[in-house]
C-alpha cells in the first residue's frame, strides 16, 4: 500500500524513532465526567468543565515527556494540547462523545463546529473517530456506520491527514463485560478489523481492543469454569486478529487497570501479533481523578509524577515487540521517526 506525503508526515509525528505509536489518550468526555462523579458524589452533569480541563492539562504536561503523542478532544483538551512536551505529536478526536440511547445501534456523530481542516488548524497531526461496531447488528444500522466512516475517510484524504478509526466492540443484546460477550469477542474484533481494512473507508490506522476479555483468560488467579480461554487459546485469538489486519493497528486499554493492560500486551507479543503500539488512556491516569477530587491539584501532580509516570513506563516497556506503523506501507524504513 502507498501513503501520501502528508499522511506520512502526520503518522511520523505521532510515532517514536522506531515507528511505534506509544501514545497517551485522554479524549474522554462523558467517561471522564462519570469518573469525577463517582469520586465526588456529584451527578455527572454537575461536574464543572474547568475540572476536566485542568485534569487534562496536568496529564498532558506531566506524562507526554514519556509518550510519542497525546490524543485529546477539542472541547476540553486544546489548552492541554498546548502544554504537551516538545516533540509529542497530537491527535484530536472528531466524534461526539457517547450516543443517543433512545435510538438503537449506538449511532455515531461528529462534533458540531469542527471539520478535519479545522482540527488541523487547531494543531492536529492526525484525526481520530470512535465507532461502536458489531458485525452482528442489523444491516440497516451497519450501513449507516459504513457510510459514516467513508465520509470521514474522504474528508481526511482531501485534507491529506491521517485517519485513526477506533473500533469499540459490543453486541446489542449482551453485557460488554460479561461471559456471553467474551465468548464472541474474538470473532467480533476480527470481523470488524476485516471490514474496516477495506480501502473504501480511507482508514490509515485502526485502534482496537484486544480480541479477548482478559478477565476470562486462565491464570493462577482464574481457573475452572470461570476461565473461557486458556493462555494458548488467547494467543491464537491475538494472532488471528493480527493476521486479519492489512492496516497498521494499535491497542486501546478499554478502561482496564494498568496491570491487566500490560498482561494483554505481553500476550500479544508472545503470540506474534504485529501491532504498532498503543493509545492508552484510563489504564495510565484513571486513579488520579479521585486524588484530584479528594486532595487537590498539587496532590494530583505528585501522583502523576510518581504513579502516572510508572504506569506509562509500564506500558512502554511492553512495546519492545511492537512493529513500525510503516511496515504495511510502501515506505522506506528510514523515513519516519523522532529521536
Amino acid at each position: 500500500m502507498t501513503l501520501s506525503p502528508g499522511k506520512q508526515k502526520g503518522l511520523a509525528a505521532v510515532a517514536d524513532h522506531r515507528g511505534i505509536i506509544a501514545a497517551l489518550a485522554i479524549d474522554q468526555r462523558s467517561a471522564l465526567r462519570k469518573l469525577f462523579s463517582a469520586a465526588s458524589g456529584e451527578p455527572p452533569e454537575n461536574v464543572a468543565a474547568e475540572l476536566m480541563i485542568r485534569f487534562k492539562e496536568a496529564v498532558s504536561r506531566i506524562l507526554t515527556p514519556h509518550a510519542s503523542a497525546i490524543l485529546l478532544d477539542p472541547e476540553f483538551g486544546l489548552s492541554a494540547a498546548a502544554q504537551r512536551a516538545k516533540g509529542a505529536g497530537l491527535l484530536l478526536a472528531y466524534e461526539k462523545t457517547g450516543y443517543d440511547k433512545t435510538v438503537p445501534g449506538r449511532l455515531p456523530g461528529l462534533l458540531d463546529g469542527f471539520s478535519v481542516n479545522r482540527l488541523r488548524q487547531a494543531g492536529a497531526d492526525c484525526v481520530k473517530v470512535l465507532l461502536y461496531y458489531s458485525p452482528f447488528s442489523i444491516v440497516e444500522i451497519n450501513r449507516v456506520k459504513h457510510d459514516f466512516v467513508e465520509r470521514v475517510g474522504a474528508e481526511c484524504v482531501a485534507a491529506d491527514t491521517p485517519f485513526f478509526l477506533e473500533l469499540v466492540s459490543y453486541h446489542d443484546q449482551m453485557d460488554d463485560k460479561g461471559a456471553e460477550f467474551a465468548r464472541i469477542k474474538p470473532d467480533t474484533v476480527i470481523r470488524s478489523i476485516e471490514e474496516f481494512c477495506k480501502p473504501c473507508y480511507g482508514v490509515d490506522v485502526l485502534k482496537v481492543g484486544v480480541p479477548v476479555n482478559m478477565a476470562f483468560v486462565k491464570s493462577a488467579n482464574l481457573a475452572g469454569p470461570g476461565a473461557l480461554y486458556s493462555r494458548e487459546e488467547a494467543k491464537r485469538h491475538f494472532l488471528r486478529a493480527s493476521e486479519a489486519a492489512t492496516l497498521p493497528f494499535i491497542y486501546l486499554s478499554e478502561g482496564v487497570c494498568n496491570e491487566t493492560f500490560g498482561l494483554a500486551l505481553e500476550l500479544a507479543a508472545e503470540a506474534g501479533a504485529r501491532f504498532s503500539g498503543v493509545l492508552c488512556g484510563r489504564a495510565t491516569w484513571k486513579d488520579g481523578v479521585a486524588i484530584f477530587v479528594r486532595d487537590g491539584y498539587a496532590a494530583l501532580e505528585d501522583w502523576l509524577h510518581a504513579d502516572g509516570v510508572r504506569n506509562i513506563q509500564n506500558v512502554n516497556a511492553r512495546l519492545a515487540g511492537a512493529h513500525p506503523w510503516f511496515e504495511k506501507y510502501s515506505i522506506a524504513p528510514s523515513m519516519p521517526g523522532k529521536d
